[in-house]
């Protein structure tokens, strides 16, 4: 019987390992970062204190001049045609 070795990488290798992927795996890789982070929040998380001062800095921005952003659909087609 073969024995398994398994090993905890840490940040610092999990971050170097990352530059090497190509960039079909790191989208991957950020597809599934997103779904974490979506079942979390649809899990009852929280945001952070720091994701909460970003947010209300948004929300300020907006309501001080809810013109000067761009929908959606045009941001999308601009970063798309960058690629």
């Amino acid at each position: 019987m073969t024995a398994l070795n398994i090993h905890a990488m840490s940040k610092a290798e999990i971050l170097e390992e990352f530059a090497k992927l190509t960039p079909a795996e790191r989208n991957e890789l950020w597809d599934a970062l997103w779904t974490l982070e979506e079942r979390d929040l649809l899990g009852g998380s929280t945001p952070t204190t720091e994701e909460k001062n970003v947010l209300d800095q948004e929300m300020d921005d907006y309501q001080k001049n809810p013109n000067a952003g761009s929908p959606w659909a045009e941001v999308e087609t601009s970063l798309r045609n960058k690629s």
